[in-house]
């Protein structure tokens, strides 16, 4: 009969538990696989298998007993550190919800909202258009899979019992301000253009007072703020391998951070 010891017993459960527990903080934190459009089950069952399939690839993990203090501490560091690595991939994805609030804001659509259904919140229009976009994006540049990949090299640049640094989180506070940066290049031209159009509308307002600028003002700017959006929308998908590199390469600093 066979018999395992508590020893073997902990080392197998090291051996799943805490990779588990990393894996199942980034699929629950991180863009697409993270929202409420997949459920928790789903998103159990796939950390279950990227965590069969990776363990064979990882270097040794510590062991410890089982429900012990070190125990613990071990898999709340494996939750911080795949909860940073999710949310650093959603500074990408919010980045593009901004360009769109803010267009949304200079075409008169700010109040033009819907609850987004990956999130449970309201946003704007344009925002849940760019949110698809991307995410439709992400996934046929195969920028999951690039995720997946810097998440099994994480295992040997940031090893379980030495993995949380200070670096990191001055790292992620740090591309806070890029998010803003990237969301207003995204549309900068096409709040540049809205920007005309509004003077136009002031200077046709002076020369001829009569003019109804509330009747005839804010549906010409719906308008041609829908048009110059989807002009601009080359120069956004454009934009996007940019940041979507930039983004990616510094997922890659941020498992390497020391």
């Amino acid at each position: 009969m066979l018999e395992l010891t508590d020893t073997q017993i902990g080392t197998w459960v090291a051996t799943f538990i805490l990779p588990l527990f990393r894996v199942t903080a980034v699929l629950m934190t991180m863009p697409i696989f993270g929202t409420r459009m997949l459920p928790a089950r789903v998103r159990l069952y796939v950390a279950v298998a990227i965590t069969v399939v990776i363990v064979p690839a990882l270097p040794p993990l510590p062991e410890f007993a089982p429900l012990s203090l070190r125990g613990l501490l071990l898999c709340a560091e494996q939750v911080i550190v795949g909860a940073l690595f999710g949310l650093s991939l959603q500074l990408l994805f919010q980045a593009f919800v901004i360009a769109g609030q803010v267009v949304a804001v200079q075409m008169g659509m700010a109040f033009a909202s819907m609850v987004d259904p990956a999130n449970g919140v309201n946003v704007a229009v344009i925002s849940q258009f760019m949110t698809m976009l991307v995410s439709v994006l992400f996934l046929l540049m195969n920028g999951h899979l690039v995720a997946f990949e810097v998440l099994t090299e994480s295992f040997t640049t940031l090893p379980v019992g030495n993995a949380l640094v200070v670096n990191q989180f001055w790292e992620l506070a740090g591309r806070l301000g890029w998010v803003f940066g990237a969301g207003l290049l995204l549309i900068l031209p096409a709040i540049a253009a809205l920007l005309v159009v509004n003077i136009a509308f002031g200077v046709m307002t002076r020369a001829a007072p009569q003019l109804n600028i509330f009747s005839i003002g804010f549906p010409l700017t719906l308008v041609m703020g829908m048009f110059i959006f989807w002009v601009g929308l080359a120069d956004i998908l454009s934009h996007y391998q940019a940041l979507a590199s930039e983004a990616l390469q510094w997922l890659r600093e941020l498992a390497r951070a020391r």
